[in-house]
């Protein structure tokens, strides 16, 4: 009888400590999620252009580059249709940024959700207004969104040789 008495004791506190185990693994994945959870959500307060908007979360501001595009520049054919059409999505709404680094103007590189999950990323190439920017960004779906909207000559896309922004902002540099 001793034998299973401590047999059971053995097995009782084996269970223990798998289930403390367990629970360490759980609060340290949850605790690791939290830790590499990079999510804003907040109110669009600005505007600067196509691609860029600033997002308030509490009483902190945040500027949000969107990532994996590139509008046209505000000077540019299309910059301020892209401006306008961005404003019209977002401006005063509540966005979800979904981000995985800062680029190097300290700008969150992200991809802005609103309404119950339109991407605005995602819109700004289908309305024409964007390229997909492939120097940064390798998403199909991104790049599928732009082969559609230039076989459909969706806004700029409309033009007979539109000039990415990455161009128009090497001449004027250059000017």
């Amino acid at each position: 009888m001793r034998t299973n008495l401590s047999g059971s004791k053995l097995i009782r506190k084996t269970n223990l400590l798998t289930r403390r185990a367990c629970l360490l693994a759980i609060a340290f994945s949850l605790l690791v999620v939290c830790i590499s959870a990079k999510t804003i959500q907040g109110k669009v307060t600005a505007v600067k252009d196509g691609d860029t908007i600033v997002v308030l979360k509490n009483s902190t501001t945040y500027t949000i580059r969107l990532d994996g595009i590139d509008c046209p520049e505000k000077k540019q054919a299309f910059g301020q249709q892209a401006k306008n059409f961005v404003s019209a999505q977002v401006f005063g709404k509540q966005v979800r940024v979904e981000y995985k680094q800062k680029d190097r103007y300290q700008r969150y590189l992200g991809m802005v959700y609103y309404g119950k999950s339109r991407s605005l990323n995602q819109e700004l190439l289908k309305a024409g207004l964007a390229w997909h920017y492939k120097q940064y960004n390798k998403d199909a779906a991104l790049a599928r969104l732009e082969t559609i909207a230039r076989s459909n000559k969706r806004g700029l896309w409309a033009d007979k040789s539109p000039i990415p922004p990455w161009d128009f902002r090497r001449v004027k540099r250059k000017s």
